[in-house]
């Protein structure tokens, strides 16, 4: 007996949408084949725990699944009411629904073409537009013509720098193709990536769907970003904060140099124009906020320095704020 959606996906079926999505991307993330090249086993689980996934993933499609309307395939266990009641005639709306319209199955994402391939299975089965008057597809002038699914690939992590200079990646998709996919310049986190014609195959003379990209920016262990500006704290000496001078900065696009003025204290933040996110005509900054650091040793030398400058220049950089809150 074949297994169910459920089964193949290890979940009950009575389990929650939340569990059920959990349960898929474990499973998908486990047999992605890129993780597992060459792995026809792998690859073959992959493409099953996509198509369960395609059926009970959507509360729509699993409501119709748990109802005996679809099989575990997403095909239609009743073709010919099925389309009565999506077609003109009698009840039907004609071309007015949205199977038909230009909008293609924007709302089921997540099941990518499975109505593409129901709606084959129909013709096939010698449906209202099928059989051997009309052909496999329908394809007489009254046939069923209707834009493919769009597939949905959920959170592709992308390198910071990729995200903010632009990049390339490939993805695998559910039903097993491989995309080359690129990233533009500026992508930020949660951005979702529309690539025309990559989505599921269309009925009769229509278009193929899209496929769709989310991704996810992998945080940087330097840089921090707010729109198209870069944030970066930067270490500097004591003695370049009371004297000045140039030292280096990275950026997103190559080491620089800045002069630190003289007298700088630790938050103190200096720009540089044109350093952060270079999106088309926009060019962000890069704000870089300074912050003095002290020798992991103290040697007498500077202790004995310090000491004497304290003894006749003693000041309270604290006076604001404890004003200002209240306890002066």
């Amino acid at each position: 007996m074949a297994k169910t959606p459920y089964e193949v996906l290890g979940v009950a079926p009575d389990a929650s949408q939340d569990d059920i999505r959990k349960a898929y991307r474990k499973l998908a993330k486990k047999l992605h084949p890129d993780l597992n090249p060459g792995d026809a086993d792998a690859e073959a689980r992959f493409k099953e725990v996509g198509q369960a996934y395609r059926v009970v993933g959507d509360e729509e499609s699993r409501g119709r699944f748990d109802r005996g309307e679809i099989d575990a395939t997403g095909a239609e266990q009743q073709p010919q009411p099925f389309y009565r009641s999506h077609a003109g005639g009698p009840g039907g709306r004609g071309h007015d629904h949205p199977y038909h319209s230009t909008r293609g199955f924007e709302d089921f994402e997540d099941l990518g073409d499975v109505f593409s391939e129901l709606f084959r299975q129909q013709a096939a089965r010698g449906g209202p537009q099928g059989g051997p008057q009309g052909g496999p597809r329908g394809g007489g002038r009254h046939g069923f013509h209707a834009r493919g699914g769009d597939l949905r690939y959920r959170r592709l992590e992308v390198d910071f720098m990729d995200a903010a200079r632009g990049g390339r990646a490939r993805v695998t998709m559910a039903d097993g193709r491989t995309l080359d996919v690129t990233i533009p310049v500026g992508a930020h986190d949660g951005m979702t990536l529309r690539l025309a014609g990559h989505g599921g195959p269309g009925f009769g003379d229509g278009p193929p769907g899209d496929a769709l990209i989310e991704l996810a920016v992998r945080a940087h262990p330097v840089f921090r970003r707010d729109g198209d500006d870069i944030h970066l704290e930067l270490p500097i000496t004591l003695d370049e904060a009371v004297l000045g001078g140039k030292v280096p900065v990275p950026t997103i696009h190559g080491p620089v140099t800045v002069t630190v003025p003289k007298g700088s204290s630790s938050g103190r933040v200096l720009r540089l124009r044109g350093k952060g996110v270079r999106a088309g005509r926009d060019h962000g900054d890069q704000l870089v906020a300074l912050r003095i650091v002290l020798p992991a040793t103290v040697d007498p030398e500077l202790e004995r320095i310090v000491t004497e400058w304290r003894a006749g220049h003693a000041y309270d950089p604290r006076a604001g704020l404890m004003k200002e809150a209240g306890h002066a």
